[in-house]
């Protein structure tokens, strides 16, 4: 996720509950990649959870194709919520490289 953050393959302003992946658009993803990219575009695991099945990543931070700060935002927040504390501090050190990177201070 950093690779894209440094390569500007992000968005700033989006409603993430608008633009989240569905059911429809993670088996779309999983189709043409494999679960190690999959895995990619989510900050953590669900403890568990078994291996190459979408209930074992969780808080995911993109559409499959670039990252949203408004993804990052849910998952500090969520994982905050969840008390899910290297999730959030995962999560928040991501965004603040985006808001560096697009100079948000």
């Amino acid at each position: 996720m950093r690779g894209l953050i440094e390569a500007r393959q992000y968005v700033l302003d989006s409603e993430w509950g608008e633009v989240q992946p569905d059911a429809e658009a993670e088996n779309a993803y999983l189709e043409r990649h494999s679960w190690e990219d999959y895995a990619g575009w989510h900050i953590g695991l669900t403890e568990g959870a078994t291996e190459e099945t979408k209930g074992r990543y969780a808080f995911v931070a993109g559409d499959f194709r670039r990252v949203h700060r408004s993804a990052l935002i849910a998952c500090v927040f969520r994982a905050g919520q969840w008390r899910h504390k290297q999730v959030e501090l995962a999560a928040h050190e991501l965004l603040q490289d985006l808001d560096r990177r697009a100079g948000i201070e």
